[in-house]
């Protein structure tokens, strides 16, 4: 792996942590999410701009995968009301490659070695050291809850692009369109919630309407590298995204007891590289 690559990878990290954190911290999360959105269908309807149409064969993936991502949405913003960054992300961002190595293993008998067992067990480690936590605090076993249940849309909507990106002979496009789909939640949002978008800073809806670009381009970094650089690495480096906002939450946000917090996410962020590599 080159140096530019490992450079973009972690930006990629970055990007996808920060963006988290502006949902986070922001009062109105409902319409941040919708700025989001907005931010991912605009990128998305420019890239559609200047490439091919996606096959009809992915048409009911891009659906089904714009349905999971209303859930993932809600989910992710919930958990953001009751829980702390550095509690959520770990968690909801831990959870899934254990659901997709299950799945893998029960749907497409695709065994599991010893180094994807230990990442398995480290991850649920980390998750079970950070949910201890939560059982002395009402409104943190709701937050992972709804963490847990976020995970678990991720690897939904992981799980159902992995299958439609293949169908395609140009991946690009179908990630085009499938951030062009989420233009639905965008209407969805600013036309029932109209009035609160209106009262809504300039501030706010330009640092919201960031975050979906810094998502979009996270994402797009990510794909980019693993089409140049072993997939392995660079979805094992790519995670180092739960170490970063973790710190983002407790030194930006103030989040603590803050060892016990990078210690329980530095578990997962090494099952994630062992399932990974």
């Amino acid at each position: 792996m080159t140096i530019l690559v490992f450079s973009l990878v972690l930006l990629a990290a970055a990007l996808h942590a920060i963006w988290n954190a502006v949902i986070k911290g922001t009062g109105d999360k409902t319409i941040a999410i919708g700025l989001v959105a907005l931010g991912h269908m605009v990128l998305g309807l420019i890239g559609a701009a200047f490439l091919p149409l996606p096959d009809i064969r992915v048409i009911p993936f891009i659906i089904a995968s714009t349905i999971i991502h209303w859930g993932y949405y809600y989910g992710l913003t919930t958990a953001y009301r009751f829980g702390d960054l550095s509690l959520i992300y770990p968690v909801a961002r831990g959870i899934s490659p254990v659901i997709v190595a299950f799945f893998a293993f029960f749907w497409i008998d695709e065994r599991l070695t010893l180094f994807e067992l230990g990442g398995v067990l480290l991850i649920s480690t980390g998750i079970l050291f950070l949910g201890l936590r939560s059982f002395f605090n009402e409104k943190s076993i709701r937050a992972l809850i709804f963490a847990l249940t976020t995970g678990i849309l991720i690897a939904a909507y992981s799980v159902t692009d992995g299958f439609g990106v293949r169908l395609t002979e140009n991946p690009l496009s179908y990630i085009s369109w499938l951030f062009i789909a989420e233009g639905f939640v965008v209407f969805y949002i600013f036309g029932r919630f109209r009035l609160r978008l209106l009262k809504s800073s300039i501030s706010e809806i330009s640092l919201g309407f960031l975050a979906g670009v810094f998502s979009t381009v996270a994402y797009g970094l990510a794909l980019y590298a693993k089409s140049i650089a072993p997939l392995g690495i660079v979805t094992a480096l790519r995670e180092t995204s739960v170490i970063i906002a973790t710190l983002i939450g407790v030194i930006w946000f103030k989040e603590k007891p803050i060892g016990y917090r990078i210690g329980a996410a530095s578990i997962v962020f090494c099952g994630i590289v062992f399932l990974a590599l």
